[in-house]
């Protein structure tokens, strides 16, 4: 990623996922105390990503700050429209450019990677529009490339499954809310717990729809871990239970938009 060795000073938004990890940590070879990790804390974002976060930034001696990020108060993110996304990663930025202005950081990256032109993401014209800069898709790699190349860098996350917002979990039109996104983070803990790694707890109403990794589907089954998902699930507030057949595929919610 040549184009950051023209940088004097940058500040990536890091998410504690593979792809920003790796962005982070080739900027940091590059720049060393110049670079900045910022990590926001919302309830749409999991506790757990971001307490690896900031283990992955200590454990790599990355300087690194955590702000509070403020979706939640705008009405036209909370709405859950399909645009929801544009409207979250603009707020997102305005704290991350203050958080640069601040402390003379004159450019921003975020981790996005060319898989991430295929789908819809309107959070990607968001950075765009503010000229955040997209190392990794100038540089031409996919998802699968930079999970390889952490993997050579020994990074720790380099296996960590692909991660979204909780609010990705409910249907468009399902209107935000921090107790539906509590009830997602804690179904999906649970299925963590159980120890499934590929999967999705999608929110409809009474109903929580699980997406899990087609190798997992045998273990699901057993009576034992499916009357534990059972009782742990409805002790959250819901009601039924299901499993999806098709299995986790990234981005299905969107399907509602073709």
């Amino acid at each position: 990623m040549d184009d950051l060795s023209g940088l004097d000073t940058l500040l990536v938004a890091f998410s504690g996922g593979v792809d920003s990890a790796f962005l982070l940590s080739v900027a940091h070879e590059v720049l060393g105390e110049k670079v900045l990790g910022v990590t926001a804390a919302s309830p749409i974002h999991p506790l757990e990503e971001r307490e690896t976060a900031s283990r992955f930034a200590e454990a790599n001696q990355i300087r690194h700050l955590v702000v509070d990020s403020e979706e939640m108060a705008l009405p036209e993110f909370i709405e859950n429209t399909p645009d929801r996304c544009y409207h979250c990663k603009k707020a997102l930025i305005r704290q991350l450019t203050q958080v640069a202005e601040e402390r003379g950081i004159r450019h921003m990256a975020h981790g996005a990677n060319t898989d991430d032109l295929t789908d819809f993401r309107p959070g990607f014209r968001a950075a765009e529009e503010a000229g955040l800069l997209t190392p990794l898709v100038n540089a031409g790699l996919h998802k699968s490339e930079i999970r390889l190349l952490a993997k050579q860098m020994g990074l720790s996350v380099w296996d960590r499954p692909a991660a979204a917002c909780l609010a990705s979990r409910l249907p468009y039109g399902s209107p935000i809310t921090e107790r539906k996104l509590r009830m997602v983070e804690a179904a999906e803990q649970c299925l963590m717990d159980l120890g499934f790694r590929e999967l999705r707890v999608r929110h409809h109403g009474s109903v929580a729809r699980i997406e899990l990794g087609g190798e997992a589907f045998t273990g699901v089954m057993d009576v034992p871990v499916r009357e534990e998902i059972v009782k742990r699930f409805q002790a959250l507030g819901f009601t039924h239970i299901s499993l999806d057949l098709e299995g986790y595929v990234s981005g299905k919610m969107n399907r509602e938009l073709v």
